[in-house]
């Protein structure tokens, strides 16, 4: 089933893989013989919905879980049944690639205005002054 993120954006099942492995965690003996983790493979090198720009973010923001063949791993085990762990994963996912869309505002370079000038030299002058008072007479004085 495709993964929708928005009303625009959906991510088809060919560039999803889930798996299913075993878990540490709760469950009792049941972790043992059951693979209730899950491993969401997304393949965000070779996605046809993302944009250059939004894939980059999105290596920004996954970080270490982006794998070397540019595919993005998200490993979901801290529930007990598989079905609960495989919405968390895909949940988490879909977090992150709309954290991806939002592009970030560019900043544009300005001068401080004449006031802020001001009170960064009054300041200046302030610590000038409290220094030079601590300062030990000169013999002059």
């Amino acid at each position: 089933m495709p993964l929708p993120i928005n009303a625009l954006l959906t991510i088809p099942d060919q560039e999803l893989s889930v798996s299913f492995v075993r878990a540490s965690g709760p469950g009792g003996q049941n972790v043992n013989k059951v693979a209730s983790a899950v491993q969401l493979r997304f393949d965000l090198a070779g996605s046809a919905v993302l944009s250059e720009a939004v894939k980059a973010r999105l290596r920004t923001l996954a970080g270490r879980r982006v794998t070397a063949d540019g595919a993005l791993l998200l490993v979901a085990r801290t529930h007990r049944s598989q079905e609960q762990n495989r919405r968390e994963a895909e949940e988490r996912l879909i977090e992150l690639v709309r954290r991806a869309l939002i592009a970030p505002k560019a900043r544009r370079a300005t001068q401080p205005t004449r006031a802020a000038r001001e009170r960064r030299l009054e300041g200046k002058s302030r610590a000038q002054r409290t220094k030079g008072l601590r300062r030990r007479p000169h013999w002059e004085d």
